[in-house]
């Protein structure tokens, strides 16, 4: 009494769940990755000018 299986229904589920594994990595590699977003570029410029200094003091006897 040998039982006979068939494994049709087994390829198409393993087919189906390994499609579902490629789609969520690739996914999460594009989330992970920035993907669709594109990067900014910030660009500071800082300019700043130093105050003046008062003139020293003459030195005595002179």
């Amino acid at each position: 009494m040998a039982e006979d299986t068939k494994s049709g229904g087994n390829s198409g589920l393993a087919f189906i769940v390994g499609g579902l594994v490629v789609v969520v990595a690739v996914l999460a590699f594009l989330v992970y990755s920035g993907g669709f977003s594109q990067k900014k570029s910030i660009d500071v410029n800082v300019s700043a000018s130093a105050p003046k200094l008062p003139d020293a003091p003459k030195p005595p006897g002179g």
